[in-house]
């Protein structure tokens, strides 16, 4: 996606590794976002970072820039920009902008992550030059790609007739504002500056350090800027940058101060090329970090709670680097199969046949990873906020009910989602099954004792998914206790939400779920999840050798299914069934209750029941909610066969399309967030198109969510409504154009956030992928441009790209290996005999099964057809 002028302005684009942190590539080019420090810091700078450039021929300096573009208005300052008073609003910009020295006219932005270009424009300029940025992203390889840096290639073509001499100088200020020390070191070819300080030692949270490095082989340094008062430091760095010659050396034998624009703690690093006639040449700079100490800082563990562990971990990277020279010098060292494995992986899914809109939707939502919403815990193990407030994580615990829509991590790295069931089957589960649906770190601590419905059994259906994914039997077995148990919390004495008490497969009670209130009666959205969590178990149960569990589960699943089709389906779509006016649907739930809970504001009587309307508050009753068929939708992506009635699926999704999907929401009303507004088209959460909205609806209904839009959309195209469901898929992404909203930062209830990994699953649905690696099985049936076809394909063990051309079928493992004992694809008639590779079979409605197994290596294409 290339973005000019005014499209650039909200753009911020991540640079780092999974749960390490990353750096924002603004779209002037500006570093910005500096959220290495085991925290969200949206709009930071570290102060003067920055690359420059200059240009020198004949004895002569030709130009020196900032390697920026200008920066978009407002001029005037911003209330919120930090700092002192006079760094806010009514003094200006901010001088870590760098618009106060010579920079360039105008950029273009080209980001397909994981690779982010910007190209600078400026006539004056004797070289055209470009910055090109990543950080390693490899399916199935997470250690590369959570390495605590960001890579840079600073290109520069001469278009003139004469050679010239370009130099490259890249800075950075040292974090630490007492005893800042910087250090220039040369190390197995690459030359670089440490950025540490004395004064911390290695289990202070403010422990850390930074390194820029290069390869090139003419490097000038600076180790500290000018020690001065007022503007000093700039002033002489500018001065000394921008004349001939290298940059003159400079070095402070005392530590100096940093943290901020006006010390000396700033370090530069130049490296310098010449460059012929019509010639392009490239240097490499790698900015790396190593803060390794973290702590809950944003709920931090009291010594009056039952546990009370030391509230202190470490970064999963700082056991991979022992600093970020170290770091440093691994990505400089690697730099080749870094790069081109993760540029094989861009290839492939940028070489797809589908519309570009949707690549967008699918890239933009995974660079969520590479956020601070991600942090890997010391084993590697994962963990997620929901989002990221401007200078804190927002919505701790790996939610549960906003997880469930992420599926670009159970595809991309199965292993990491795996270790997020093993926390919260370990650290967040009752004895009798109930699952606190937030993991509380530091690990050890008392949990959170709160269930919500979705959670509970979307975890369920996670496990499921997992197995089938990996075909790991022996994690399932593991596991299973625990998945068993909490499947059974549905109806246990001990429920105090009273879920499904009568055991007919229906959920009844007080049901908490990602719109974080309770929905009282059965209604075909949470009581789905239950569903397929039932019929998911059934499953496990009997590949366990448990044919009595997996036929109860059967039979409980298919009593509530056909009891859900007929009583919750209007003609048009689901609908929750409760009568508002019935107060006595609260009393239940009064027993588990204290007398001091039952006097608070929070108590469910005082909470949800409505004195001046005399209703219930915060149900959906008659609504048209977008999630009402949310658990076919998990289904169908996972394997697990058909939860509600088809027909009735089909018409409920044409029925949100119809009555939730907004061209403009210009005339809508929306007391909520402001997520689409103006003529900007967007799904919302609820609408009542037969009447009967509460005085008091679910909360969020009028908003329109990115996670919640892009799971719609994409089950409308799995149920063959795939007009509309890209309609509502584009509507998403032609909101965060550039200018009003970032592409790389789909927010909900803060910045990159989580449920937006929904969009990953629009891969699986239009390529018709399936999967079952427990019987080594995948398929694919694509609904769109099904003649010539090609897409990027993931599962545990092996990645590639799926084609089909010339009424062939080829399938290509760009890394792993593939063993295949069956393979299904809807261009093969019933009956066809078809050729895999060197084995021949009749095709059975698709489905080729094999007569001894078939393994494609790495490297390899197995030819079908």
């Amino acid at each position: 996606m290339r973005y000019r002028g005014e499209k650039t302005r909200e753009i911020s684009f991540p640079l780092g590794g999974i749960g390490s942190g990353s750096i924002g590539l603004a779209g002037n080019g500006a570093l910005v976002d500096w959220e290495i420090f085991n925290k969200p810091n949206k709009g930071s700078h570290l102060g003067f970072s920055h690359f420059a450039v200059k240009a020198e021929a004949g004895g002569k300096l030709l130009d020196a820039r900032a390697l920026v573009g200008d920066a978009h208005p407002p001029y005037t300052g911003s209330a919120t920009s930090g700092g002192t008073s006079w760094q806010s609003f009514g003094f200006g910009i901010r001088r870590t902008s760098l618009q106060g020295l010579p920079h360039f006219r105008s950029t273009e932005f080209v980001g397909e992550f994981p690779f982010a270009t910007v190209e600078f424009n400026d006539r004056q300029f004797p070289g055209r030059v470009r910055l090109h940025a990543f950080n390693p992203f490899i399916p199935l390889n997470d250690r590369d790609s959570s390495i605590p840096a960001a890579c840079f290639v600073v290109e520069i073509e001469n278009p003139t007739a004469r050679k010239i001499r370009y130099t490259i100088a890249g800075t950075l200020l040292n974090p630490h504002a007492e005893q800042a020390v910087n250090r220039f070191a040369k190390k197995a070819g690459a030359k670089l500056i440490r950025l540490s300080s004395p004064k911390w030692k290695p289990d202070d949270l403010e422990f850390g350090d930074m390194t820029i490095a290069t390869d090139a082989s003419q490097t000038s340094h600076q180790e500290t800027w000018f020690v001065g008062h007022w503007f000093d430091n700039l002033e002489v760095y500018w001065r000394d940058f921008a004349r001939i010659g290298p940059l003159p050396a400079r070095r402070c034998a005392k530590p100096v101060e940093g943290g901020n624009e006006a010390k000396a703690g700033h370090t530069t690093l130049a490296a310098r090329i010449e460059v012929g006639p019509r010639q392009t040449k490239q240097v490499r700079f790698v900015i790396a970090w190593h803060f390794p100490n973290v702590s809950n800082y944003w709920q931090p563990p009291t010594c009056d709670e039952k546990k009370c562990p030391t509230n202190r971990w470490k970064n999963y990277y700082a056991s991979l680097f022992k600093d970020s020279t170290d770091a440093a010098g691994y990505v400089l060292k690697h730099w080749d199969r870094l790069h081109s494995r993760t540029q094989s992986f861009k290839n492939a899914l940028f070489g797809s046949t589908l519309p570009d809109y949707v690549l967008d939707a699918v890239s933009a939502n995974i660079s969520i990873l590479k956020s601070p919403t991600v942090l890997r815990l010391e084993d590697g193990s994962l963990y997620g906020f929901e989002g990221c407030c401007p200078t804190c994580g927002c919505c701790e615990g790996s939610c549960q009910h906003v997880w469930n829509y992420a599926y670009a991590l159970p595809f991309l790295f199965p292993n990491l989602e795996r270790s997020m069931r093993e926390l919260e089957y370990t650290h967040s589960m009752r004895d009798d099954g109930k699952l606190g649906f937030r993991l509380r770190l530091p690990l050890g601590r008392a949990r959170q004792d709160f269930a919500c419905a979705d959670g509970q059994f979307g975890t369920i259906i996670k496990c499921y998914r997992e197995w089938k994914m990996s075909g790991d039997d022996a994690w399932l077995r593991k596991w299973w206790p625990s998945i068993r148990k909490s499947l059974e919390f549905a109806w246990a004495t001990t429920n105090e939400h009273l879920w499904d008490a009568d055991r007919d497969g229906v959920l009844e009670g007080r049901q908490h779920h990602t719109l974080d209130v309770e929905l009282f009666g059965p209604n075909s959205w949470l009581t789905g999840f239950y569903l397929a969590a039932l019929k998911a178990a059934a499953e496990m149960a009997e590949h366990l050798g448990e044919p009595g569990k997996a036929k109860e589960y059967r039979e409980l699943f298919a009593q509530g299914k056909t009891w859900v089709d007929k009583n919750l389906f209007n003609g048009e779509f689901y609908h929750q069934k409760v009568d508002l006016a019935d107060r006595s649907i609260l009393k239940p739930f009064t027993k588990f209750e204290s007398a001091e809970q039952r006097r608070s504001p929070q108590s469910v009587q005082n909470y949800y029941w409505d004195a001046e309307h005399r209703q219930l508050k915060y149900q959906v009753a008659d609504g048209c909610q977008c999630d009402q068929v949310l658990a076919q939708w998990h289904a169908n992506l996972v394997g697990l066969g058909e939860i509600f009635n088809p027909r009735q699926v089909k018409k409920a999704l044409r029925a949100i399309y119809r009555h939730n999907f907004k061209k403009s929401m210009r005339d809508e009303f929306n007391p909520c967030r402001l997520y689409a507004l103006n003529d900007e088209p967007a799904l919302v959460i609820c609408d009542w198109p037969r009447g009967g909205k509460p005085a008091v609806p679910i909360p969020y209904a009028e908003e329109a969510m990115n996670g919640f839009e892009y799971q719609a959309g994409i089950h409308m195209i799995q149920e063959g409504l795939v007009d509309e469901g890209l309609q509502v898929i584009r509507a998403v992404r032609l909101r965060y154009d550039g200018e009003n909203r970032n592409p790389w930062n789909e927010f909900e209830c803060g910045s990159n956030y989580s449920r937006s990994m929904a969009s990953y699953a629009l891969l699986p649905a239009l390529s018709g992928f399936s999967f079952d690696m427990v019987n080594k099985h995948i398929g694919f049936a694509p609904v769109i441009n099904q003649k010539n076809f090609s897409c990027f394909w993931c599962i545990d063990g092996a990645w590639g790209v799926y084609q089909r051309k010339g009424g062939r079928v080829l399938l290509t493992v760009e890394e792993g290996s593939l063993t295949l004992n069956s393979f299904s694809d809807s261009l093969f008639s019933d009956g066809k005999r078809v050729k895999v590779g060197k084995v021949s079979t009749i095709s059975e409605k698709g489905m080729l099964r094999l007569s001894k197994p078939v393994t494609i290596a790495s490297g390899r294409t197995l030819i079908i057809g």
